[in-house]
Order: structure tokens, then sequence, then C-alpha cells
């Protein structure tokens, strides 16, 4: 079937859309979402009614609909078939697939078939432990292999509405390995939500604090204090913000989250706008994961039933909350908290000058927390157990327990609940990656972890992680796997400052050069300085962190870039040597400041 020709845009389906949200020009991302999913694209005249309808200037819908990836100017045909490109997926044959598509669709991958079936690479989908894996109409399918590609072909030909469950390979696993002792313990749901309830939103917020907890994301602020920074801060309204983003490679563990544990999640944002003495909660729930929407939806509406959500929740008098989720629509910076806001407000997602934090001045200018899905799933435990039995677990630094996604060369990839401080080397031994010859640690925004650093402890004094951790073995190429991290941060960049738009690009084609033996001595000492300067100029975490894979590599596995150099007179190159002082000035420019 030939992919849909433009037509004038039915004003009467966009004015509905635009309706059901109250014209609220901050809700533009979900009216986009709703138009496309009708129209099957967003051309010019569409977004024009669009501007109309919502009578804001034209330029602006624009805006938000050229920065997201998810979102289509022009025909895409009728089945979108969306491939993960991450150093993991294409370990595990993802080309191959792909290839196999290719074959039967008689087209190449960014092209449309003649019936209308789209193949496009995406950014990772947060399946890292079931690859090769992809999106088709946004169901999830796993575990893909080539003797899968003939009937998903044939079954999407023989529909205009392909029913993509009973596709083979639908679906994905929640594969949690491990399950320790605070977030996937039997919980029911409401326990903590009613103890809070109990309490005054300062004790709330004190009991958080004496825990210990601290934000899941990486970065480790403590929740408490981000709590009483918010509560604190003057506004006629406070806002809590579940950050459901999780874009970085390698993790998956809200996904499992979200599927396994929600009502922990959602206890959790109940409870943290009890303290914040907020009204309205928001998830931000990336593209990726829309096909967890239904059930997410399904449970805030049987939590509005049971009165753990709505007006007078629990029967506690005057603390009316509830909890909207917010779609995204294919956007790596909007992990970055205040790039999440701008998009929650229906913008490109720009990350924001701070000060002001979010704390003081958030979503839509008023006082906002926000927390992962894993950071806010810890607090209703806390609040059952208490906060002595949380800080139980851990180190002294770093209290409880940890989500960690294992993927790669691991013969058991999935969810291990671990405390902090587990050593690397054990967690290895438990996901069946005893072969590993380097590591990357929290995703490609982290580091890549040498064997001699194996038995440091994962936790915020010592090797600090978000969670995903890709496992690389013997015969894996490693200068090849920092070439696609360095592809994706040039890919995802949102452009808006020059260290980071134009610095990615450039560290990209060095690698490029530097894996195809064309580098020198002199070009690597350039490759260091110039990734340093990309990450201590840029504007947000994306660009400050974007040069880590190459910085680390260099640090920890000088030999790989060595053995591609063009030495001169034939004299051996020490690569570790030539980049140690600027390696300790990185590790001064990426020290943390504390702030929320």
């Amino acid at each position: 079937m030939p992919a849909r020709a433009a037509s004038p845009p039915p004003r009467a389906v966009i004015a509905e859309i635009v309706a059901s949200v109250g014209g609220d020009v901050t809700r533009l991302m979900d009216v986009l979402v709703a138009v496309q999913a009708q129209l099957s694209f967003l051309s010019d005249e569409t977004l024009n009614a669009v501007a109309a309808e919502l009578k804001v200037p034209y330029v602006e819908v624009v805006d938000t609909a050229s920065f997201y990836a998810f979102f289509a100017r022009e025909p895409q045909g009728r089945v979108q078939i969306r491939f993960s490109k991450t150093p993991v997926s294409m370990m595990k044959g993802a080309a191959e697939v792909v290839r196999a598509f290719e074959d039967a669709l008689d087209v190449r991958i960014g092209e449309t078939s003649a019936d209308g079936i789209r193949l496009c690479w995406t950014s990772d989908i947060g399946m890292a432990d079931q690859e090769p894996a992809c999106l088709i109409d946004g169901m999830v399918f796993t575990n893909l292999e080539v003797r899968d590609v003939a009937r998903i072909v044939n079954e999407l030909r023989a529909t205009d509405v392909p029913a993509t469950a009973s596709l083979p390979k639908a679906g994905c696993a929640s594969n949690v390995r491990l399950r320790g002792d605070v977030l996937f313990a039997p919980y029911d749901r409401g326990t903590g939500l009613r103890n809070a309830l109990g309490m005054t939103p300062e004790a709330v917020i004190d009991e958080v604090t004496r825990s210990g907890l601290r934000g899941r994301g990486g970065a480790g602020f403590p929740t408490g204090m981000k709590w009483g920074l918010t509560r604190r801060a003057p506004g006629d309204a406070h806002y809590i913000v579940c950050n459901a983003d999780e874009g970085e490679p390698g993790t998956f563990k809200d996904r499992v989250l979200l599927v396994d544990a929600p009502d922990l999640v959602f206890d959790g944002m109940t409870i943290a706008g009890y303290a914040l003495g907020a009204r309205s909660g928001l998830m931000y729930l990336r593209a990726e994961y829309a096909f967890l929407l239904g059930d997410l939806e399904r449970n805030l509406a049987e939590r509005r039933r049971l009165g753990t959500l709505g007006t007078n929740v629990c029967g506690h008098a005057g603390f009316d909350f509830d909890i909207r989720i917010q779609l995204g629509a294919g956007a790596y910076i909007c992990g970055e908290e205040s790039a999440l806001l701008e998009s929650l407000e229906g913008k490109r997602g720009a990350p924001r000058d701070r000060p002001p934090y979010p704390t003081d001045r958030g979503y839509l200018g008023k006082p906002t927390a926000i927390n992962n899905v894993e950071t806010l799933a810890c607090v209703p435990r806390i609040l059952e157990r208490g906060a002595k039995w949380f800080a139980g677990f851990g180190t002294a630094e770093s209290k409880g327990t940890k989500l960690m996604c294992l993927s790669g060369d691991c013969s058991k990839p999935g969810v291990y609940e671990v405390p902090f401080g587990t050593t690397l080397n054990e967690l290895l031994d438990l996901a069946g990656g005893e072969q590993a010859e380097a590591v990357q640690v929290s995703g490609a925004a982290g580091e890549c972890v040498a064997p001699k650093d194996f038995g440091r402890g994962l936790c915020y004094e010592d090797l600090s992680t978000a969670g995903a951790t890709m496992v690389f073995g013997p015969q894996r190429n490693v200068l090849e796997i920092v070439l696609q991290f360095a592809e994706f941060f040039a890919d995802e960049s949102c452009g808006w400052c020059v260290p980071c738009r134009v610095g990615t690009v450039l560290l990209k084609d060095s690698i490029q050069s530097t894996l195809d033996g064309h580098a020198t001595r002199d070009d690597i000492i350039a490759l260091e300085s110039l990734a340093t300067t990309v990450a201590t100029f840029s504007r947000c975490g994306l660009g400050q962190t974007a040069p880590n894979p190459i910085l680390s590599t260099l640090r920890n596995f000088p030999q790989i870039y060595e053995s591609r150099l063009v030495a001169a007179n034939d004299v051996r190159i020490d690569v570790g040597r030539a980049v140690e002082d600027a390696a300790a000035i990185q590790r001064r420019a990426l020290v943390e400041q504390v702030a929320p």
C-alpha cells in the first residue's frame, strides 16, 4: 500500500483535540501527539491549524514540532519500524536483523516501502537486556532474529491496521534477576502513603532526610533537602514531577519499576505531593515507553476509585492530589530536568539557565521538585518501614539499595537490586560477566572502567552510577564502542550552545579518524583538549558528560589509542602520560556543585 498522500487537515479534528486539553498551550505536546496519531504527519497546514486553534504564533508550534524525533513533518508511511541503535544492540545482531527487513521490503533504512512500511534507526529504546529490539507503531519487539522477519513483514502487509500485539516477539520481559529488600520486596498499595498522612508534611520531609535517600539519577542530590527547599519556596502552587525519561543507553530500570511496581512510584509521588503542599503531580514518560501508558492510566483510574488519588486522599481532609502523565516525543535531552520542564510546558526541550533552580521556579514558574522513578519508589518503603531501616542498607554516604541494569557480554542480563557499596566484580559475577575486559558504568555519560578497577564499590563516594552497566568482553573493539557513543551524543545534542553543538561532532570525527589509523600524537593531545573544553563549557549535562567515554578510555585504555597512531620516526607513543595532566583537570572540572 502506498504511503498516505498529504491532504488538507480536517480542522474539526484539530479543534476537538485542542478542546480536549481546554485550549491550554502548555499541553501542546499532547495536542501534537494526538494530531499526528489522527493525521499521520504534521504538515505546515496542520501546524497552522493547531496554532490558530491554540491562538499562538505559528512559529511556536513549528519550534516544538521540529525538535522531537518522533514528530514527522512529512508523510512517513502507514507503519513505522524503529530499530534501537546502540553498542549493545549492534553486538547482539541488530545490523543483521535490519538487513533482513531491508531485503524483505526492498528498501534501505530510512526509506518507506511501496506498501507503506518505513524503516529507521532510533536511539536506545530501553531494551538493552533484550536486544535486538524495535518499536513497530509504538509496540515493542524484543530478542529479534533474522528468521522472525518474514512473518512480521507478511502480517504487516496483510492489514491496513496491524494488530502488532499478535506478531512474533511482541512485548518484553521484566528480567528482574535479583529482588532486594527494598524496591522488589512485597508492598501493599497505600501503606507508606497512609503512614505519611498521619504525620505533618515537615515530619515526612524529616523522615526522608534522615533516611539518607539521594537522587537515583546519578547526581545524588539529597531528596529530603530538595523537598525542603521546594516546600519553603514561595508560590501559590507547588509541583512534584516524576522524570520517567530514562534515555541513557543501557538503562531500563524505570521500565521495570513502571511495570512491576507502579504503586510504589505513584505512592511516592503522592507522598511527595503531601510533603511539598502540592495538588498536582506530573510524570514525564518517554515516547519509547508509550506502550506502558495504557496500564499506567488504568492504575491511576483505579487509585482514584479507591481514594488514593483525588479529593481528600485516603480520607485526609484538605489533601487533594492528582497525577497526569505527559508523553514525550523522542529527545534524550529531556532527561535533563530543565529541558524536561520546557517540554512539559509544550516547548522544545532546550535546557534552561540556572539559577533559578526548579525548587524556586520550575514547572509554570512555580516551585517544583523533580525526582526520577527509582527515587520516588524508595519513598513509600521509607515511610512504611522507617528511615533507620532504609539507612541500614548501603554505605556511610550511600544509603539503601540500587537498581543496576546489566547488558552486553553477560549471560544473565537484567535488573539487579543490590546494596550500595557492592563491587563491580560482585555485580559481574551475579550477571555472568566474568570475562569482561571493559565495563561502561552509568551509561554513555558515565565511565569506561578497566579490570584494574573492577574491585571498586558502586556508590556515590566511589564509583557513582545511575544504574546502566554495559559489559564488553575480549572480542569487542572498545574504540568502536567509543565511536558509537560519540555518534549518539552528536545526534542527541539540542544544538543550543556551540561547545556541545560543534564539539560533539568534532569529537566524533576525531574518534573516527583515530579508528581509521590516521591520528598522530598531536591529534590525540588535541582530542583530549577538545574533550575537556566541551565538558567544561557546555551549557547542560549532555555536553558536560558527552566526552566521558573518550576521557575515561584515554585514561584507562591508552593502548587502544596507541595501537592506532601514526608515530613519527617509529617512536612508541605513551598516550597515558600525554593525557595525565588534562585528565586531572577534567576530574576537577566535573566535580558537581551542591545545587538542586
